[in-house]
This record gives C-alpha cells, structure tokens and sequence, in this order.
C-alpha cells in the first residue's frame, strides 16, 4: 500500500481562518487586505461551504472597524416577522410575545460591521427598510415611531445571483446596487489548486487526537480526494475527514474509510450517504415526516416535535 505522509504535505498559508496554498485564493487575500481599509459595502459571492462568513470575519478584522463590534445574521433562516426584528430591533408590545423592548442587530453593531448572509433571501417587505439604512443610517424600530441612527458596515453574502434574483422580481435592484458596490468571488474548492491536499492535512491535524492519530493517506485514497468535485465544498471536506476519523483506526486514513461517493460506489439504496452531514440528516428526515403526512406541515411538525415556525425556518434554511 503505497501512502503519502506529513512530509509530502504542501506550505500553507493561513489568513484570518482560511488555509490555502492556490494562487487563487492567496489572490483572494490580498484583495481582502486591500479592500478591508474601506468603508465600502460588500457582496460576497461562493457556493455554499467556501467560507463566506470567514471571509467577512477577516473584513472585520482588518479594518478601521476591527475595535468594535461584529454581528452577523443568516436571512435565510427567519421569517419575515424575526427578521425585521431581528434587523431593527422592536419595542414592547409590538408583536405578540413582544414583552420587552430589544435592540436588533443594526443597533448592536453600531461603529462595527453586520454581516448578512443569505442576503438573496430577505422578503420584498423588508428590502426598503434595509435600502433606508444603507442610504442614511436611519431605522425604526418594529412597534416604534422614532428612527435610531447607525454607524454600520454592511458585509453580505450569497449563494445566488442577485441580478438573477432581481430579474425575476424578487429583490430590488436599488438594494442590490448597493450592498454590492464591491462583489468578492471565493472559488469553488474544485478550482483551487492544491488546496484538497493541503486543506486535507489541515484536517488531519484537527482532528488528531487521543482516540486516533493520523501521520500518513493511502495515496489512492489521496487521489480520490483531489479529483472528487466537491458540490459542498471546504465544508464537505472537513465532514468527509471527520467521518473518517470516526468509522476507522490506525495511523493510516485510508480508501475504505472515506464514503461511497468518493469510492466511486453507488449511495445506499435509501439514497443516504454513510457519511451524511448533520445538514443532509436533517433534510431526509424532515422530507420523509412531511411524505408521512401528506405535506400537511402541523402534521409534519407535530410529529418531529417542533412548532410550525420552526419547521417553517428550517424549510426555508435547508432550501426545501
């Protein structure tokens, strides 16, 4: 069995939590660098798993902000009611359950940065009161009358593309002008050379412990590392890594260890890989409570033990 160890292993360069060695991504850094003594407001663009929070964590870091406060906040993940809360913050009485005054994110990353992920995702309804904020710093609270003014960065994210989006009339192309006065691209892990291997090892490391140590990949389990394209990414990878560490044993990560996709083998007959992300768990279980119930999503929610609205995020957070 031939096998690869720590010494083939390539130099990485660590930035701010992203490790590569591809000029594409070394590109990306300095352009961070550059681009993080802005003030400008930025779109991050990357498939699902590229690391788009890390990305805006290291604007923070880096710029004349990195003193105060960083907030960050999944759009994809709230309903339209949350989310204006969530953003602006509400006053007593506003809603049902509103029993206190509670201040959004806008107002907690006052003189800091606010990072919206899944930006493409945030209702028509509340895409003017985002455009106020980002023209002058304006807001009102959910239930209030009087406008609080912020000092704010605005760092967004997304999966999709916003002209697509405003195109098919469900975001504004106002709004999308300006959250993307500078967009940022992160390659798709498959297009970054040299970075399966080196992020292997880097996984490696992490999850060397005192159950297992790994010093050495069989070199045909490298080989299918490096040519697998990798639809979820750097995340995918630190699973499929993970899985490894935990179904096998010995100093040696191996073929047999890494799951049926990278094999070559076909998934199991349910459909379900082996090695499945606990996002990929969750999505099977929720489609199959809600076959089971005739896509009735009381029904649905009832049986998984969760409330409607919860069941009503998580579809919206798995894509569903």
């Amino acid at each position: 069995m031939k096998v690869l160890t720590h010494t083939d292993r390539p130099a990485v360069e660590s930035f701010h939590g992203l490790v590569a060695v591809s000029p594409e991504m070394r590109e990306l850094f300095r352009l961070i660098q550059r681009v993080a003594k802005s003030d400008i407001s930025l779109l991050i663009r990357g498939e699902t798993g590229t690391g788009k929070e890390l990305v805006a964590r290291a604007m923070h870091a880096l710029s004349g902000r990195s003193n105060g406060p960083y907030r960050a906040v999944n759009c994809a993940t709230l309903t339209g009611e949350l989310l204006a809360s969530e953003l602006f913050g509400h006053v007593r009485g506003a809603f049902t359950g509103a029993v206190a005054d509670r201040k959004g994110v806008f107002s907690l990353a006052n003189k800091g940065t606010l990072f919206l992920d899944e930006v493409a995702e945030i209702p028509l309804e509340i895409q003017p009161r985002l455009l106020r904020v980002l023209q002058s710093g304006e807001f009102i609270p959910v239930g209030a009358t009087k406008a609080e003014h912020v000092d704010v960065r605005i760092v967004s994210a997304t999966h999709r593309a916003l002209r697509r989006e405003v195109a098919n009339g469900r975001f504004r192309a106002d709004l999308m002008y300006r959250i993307r006065v500078r967009p940022l691209y992160i390659p798709p892990l498959r297009d970054r050379t040299g970075d399966i291997e080196a992020l292997t090892w880097h996984f490696i490391d992490l999850f060397n412990g005192e159950n297992r140590r790994v010093g050495a990949i069989e070199e045909s389990a490298m080989q299918a590392l490096t040519t697998y394209r990798w639809p979820g990414n750097v995340r995918e990878l630190r699973n499929v890594i993970e899985g490894a560490f935990a179904f096998g044993e010995g100093s040696v990560l191996t073929m047999d260890e890494l799951t049926p996709e990278l094999r070559g083998e076909e998934p199991p007959e349910d459909g379900v890989p082996l090695y499945e992300t606990l996002e990929d768990r969750e999505r099977a279980t929720i489609l199959a409570a809600l076959t089971t119930a005739g896509g009735r999503r009381g029904e649905a929610a009832a049986a998984l033990g969760m409330s409607r609205t919860t069941l009503w995020r998580k579809l919206r957070e798995l894509g569903l």
